[in-house]
C-alpha cells in the first residue's frame, strides 16, 4: 500500500514506465515494418536496411532495460518503511534528471518534512487504504449491478482497472486482488478474479519483459476460473518476442514457453473453444508448439465439452 504523501511520485515512476514501454512497442512496430521490406528487397541491396534493423534492435534492448530501472524504482515506493530511507531514494529519482519524476519527487520531499510527525512511519497503521483495486472490491459488496448473478458489470470493471495508467504493473494492486480471492462474499471474489484475470493478461501479452509475463500466464494457468479460458486461448494463439536477462544484458526471445502452459492449460479445462484454439497450433510456426498440440489432441480424443 502507497503512502499518501508519495502517491504522486508513484503514478510518475508508472507513467514514466509506461512511456517508455509505448516506445519499446513502438521500436516494435517499425523493426516489423522492416522486416517485411527486407523480404521484399533484392539481396544485394538490404545493406542500409541491415544496419536500420542493427539499430532499431539495439534501442529496443535498451528500452527494454530502462523499462526494468523505472517498473523497479515504482515497486520500491512502497518499501520505504522510514524518512531516512526515503530521502536516500528521493535524492536518486532526483539524480535521474526526468523532469517530470524530479518534480514528483520533490514535493514528495516537501510533503514527508511537513507530514511526518503527523502520520508516523511510511505505511503504517495511520495509512488509509484508499486503492482502485481496494475502492473496487469494497463496491463489489453494495453495488448493486456488481452484485448481479450477470457478471458482465463486474467484467467491464475488471477491463476498466486493468487498463488503468501504470496498474497493471503495481505488484500492490495485484496483492490486493489476490487477497479478494478467498473472500466469502461471492460478488467480492468474482470481482477480485475477473479483475486479476485482465490485468495478468495485460502483462503477459504486452511487457516487453518476457520474464514476468510468463510469471503472470503461469498466474494464469492455475486460476480457476472459466472466464481465464478464453485470455489462455489468445495467449496460446499470440506468438511474439520480448527480451531476456542474458549474457552481457538483455537478449531478444520468443513466447514459446508462456504459450505451451496456456495449452496445458487449456487441455485441463477441455472445453469446446480449447480444443478448436489447440487444434489449429497443428499448423502452427514452432514445431514445438505443433508437437505438444497434437500430442494434447491424442492423449484427450474425441469432442471436449
Amino acid at each position: 500500500m502507497v503512502d499518501p504523501r508519495l502517491n504522486q511520485l508513484f503514478q510518475a515512476l508508472n507513467r514514466k514506465a509506461d512511456a517508455v514501454q509505448r516506445e519499446f512497442g513502438t521500436v516494435g512496430d517499425a523493426l516489423q515494418v522492416l522486416g517485411r521490406k527486407l523480404v521484399n528487397t533484392p539481396r544485394g541491396q538490404t545493406g542500409p536496411l541491415r544496419a536500420e534493423q542493427a539499430a532499431l534492435r539495439e534501442r529496443q534492448m535498451a528500452l527494454a532495460a530502462e523499462i526494468n530501472v523505472w517498473r523497479d524504482r515504482a515497486r520500491a515506493v512502497p518499501r520505504q518503511r522510514d524518512e531516512a530511507s526515503l530521502q536516500a531514494f528521493l535524492d536518486e529519482l532526483i539524480a535521474a534528471g526526468d523532469e517530470a519524476v524530479t518534480a514528483a519527487a520533490q514535493a514528495a520531499r516537501d510533503s514527508s518534512a511537513v507530514g511526518a510527525a503527523n502520520t508516523g512511519p511510511l505505511g503504517g497503521p495511520g495509512t488509509p487504504a484508499n486503492t482502485p483495486a481496494g475502492r473496487l472490491l469494497a463496491r463489489a459488496r453494495s453495488e448493486p449491478a456488481l452484485r448481479s448473478d450477470d457478471p458482465a458489470a463486474r467484467q467491464r470493471e475488471a477491463v476498466e482497472l486493468a487498463n488503468r495508467p501504470g496498474l497493471a504493473l503495481n505488484d500492490e494492486a495485484l496483492a490486493e486482488l489476490e487477497a479478494g480471492l478467498p473472500d466469502p462474499d461471492a460478488a467480492v471474489a468474482d470481482q477480485a478474479a475477473l479483475a486479476l484475470i485482465q490485468v495478468h493478461r495485460f502483462r503477459a501479452l504486452r511487457l516487453g519483459e518476457l520474464e514476468p509475463a510468463h510469471l503472470s500466464v503461469r498466474r494464469l494457468a492455475r486460476l480457476k476460473h472459466r472466464a481465464v479460458i478464453p485470455v489462455l486461448i489468445e495467449i496460446l494463439e499470440t506468438p511474439r518476442t520480448g527480451f531476456v536477462p542474458g549474457e552481457g544484458g538483455m537478449v531478444e526471445a520468443g513466447n514459446l514457453r508462456s504459450r505451451l502452459v496456456a495449452l496445458a492449460a487449456l487441455t485441463e479445462w477441455r472445453t469446446a473453444a480449447a480444443q478448436a484454439a489447440i487444434r489449429g497450433r497443428r499448423f502452427d510456426r514452432d514445431p514445438q508448439m505443433e508437437e505438444a498440440a497434437e500430442r494434447a489432441l491424442t492423449v484427450f480424443p474425441g469432442d471436449w465439452s
